[in-house]
């Protein structure tokens, strides 16, 4: 792999083997991108999501876990409990650089795992959601009522138009329409990671995007 060398206007230049000047390329890229604060969606053992949120609240890390009102039986009637509404899941908003630093020099932050991707080109990547969708996704997981549901996230089936909220309280917020049985949801999908969904939104209320 020798590089080669040319002279133009009296000076001496240099080119590189392609294969070296590709893998540098990439090099700086991947360093750049590791310093860029992002959602990042991470797996976390045990059910130990509220933990791990407690710790980077801590720290002064963003986080969100999606939460949901569990009903259930006890010796005085039916009780309601804030409870997580996707075990062992927590996004955390930080760069790559300081998620892998807390996960290999904090005992308590090892149970989080990074979740993975397929490129287009076919490559392993770390999976993060982009700002707008994740703002959008915490908008409609965080009203913590009966008009929101979670889905499964993998279920891709009956899938509409993508639309635009114009009124109310999710105003602006973007989704898609899905079928489910004979009612129409408004949902917000992180691919393979997390669904929410709005039960019912007047058709006259979205827009197109």
């Amino acid at each position: 792999m020798k590089n080669e060398e040319f002279s133009y206007g009296g000076s001496k230049f240099f080119t590189f083997h392609s294969s070296l000047f590709t893998f540098l390329c990439t090099f700086a890229l991947e360093m750049e991108s590791s310093e860029v604060i992002r959602w990042y969606p991470m797996r976390v053992t045990y059910h130990r999501e509220l933990r791990i949120k407690e710790q980077l609240d801590a720290l002064g890390v963003d986080n969100f876990v999606p939460m949901h009102y569990d009903l259930s039986d006890s010796s005085d009637g039916p009780r309601k409990t804030l409870v997580p509404a996707i075990h062992n899941l927590i996004f955390v908003h930080a760069s790559q650089e300081i998620l892998t630093h807390l996960k290999m020099h904090r005992k308590e932050f090892e149970p989080m795992r990074y979740m993975m991707r397929t490129s287009s080109d076919g490559h392993k990547e770390l999976l993060y959601v982009p700002d707008r969708q994740m703002e959008d996704f915490m908008r409609v997981a965080s009203a913590q009522d009966a008009s929101v549901i979670f889905l499964d996230a993998r279920d891709n089936s009956n899938m509409g138009r993508r639309v635009r909220i114009t009124v109310g309280r999710f105003k602006g917020v973007e989704g898609v329409i899905k079928r489910i049985k004979k009612n129409k949801y408004f949902l917000i999908q992180i691919d393979g990671v997390a669904a929410v969904a709005i039960t019912y939104v007047p058709a006259d209320c979205l827009e197109p995007v």
